[in-house]
């Protein structure tokens, strides 16, 4: 048994296509028109084989109220993994993604909170050692 896909819901998937791509540097993998949304995901050039990110549609009226409690208590809705925490913030900081801070060291991993601008916080994590 595998996991391949991860959702994280987002307030406009064109927005969070735009953000992923141009921004975090993922490639889009899926675009499938289904009805009012779309199957969205995207794929990162250094990620494990077969693993997509769904961009999903916050058509879900407690998806929303959830999103919102996470984003609101500061707490993520997923996280990132990097062998370069400083070198990630620097590129992500110069696009102009919002930080809630900087890498700070916590035991087993660096870690700092971003900002996707579709309703929320990414966790980047840097593992002691490097990933």
């Amino acid at each position: 048994m595998q996991i391949t896909l991860a959702s994280l819901f987002v307030e406009d998937q064109d927005r969070a296509l735009a953000f992923y791509t141009g921004i975090v540097g993922f490639e889009k993998k899926h675009d499938i028109p289904m009805g009012t949304f779309r199957w969205l995901t995207v794929v990162s050039p250094e990620g494990a084989a077969g693993v997509e990110l769904v961009l999903e549609p916050m058509a879900f009226p407690p998806a929303r109220t959830f999103q919102k409690a996470l984003f609101d208590a500061d707490i993520p809705a997923t996280a990132f993994m990097t062998k370069d925490i400083a070198a990630e913030y620097a590129r992500l900081k110069a696009r102009g993604v919002k930080f809630r801070g900087e890498p700070i060291a916590m035991g087993p991993i660096t870690a700092v909170m971003f900002e996707d601008g579709c309703g929320n916080l990414v966790n980047l994590v840097q593992p002691a050692g490097g990933a």
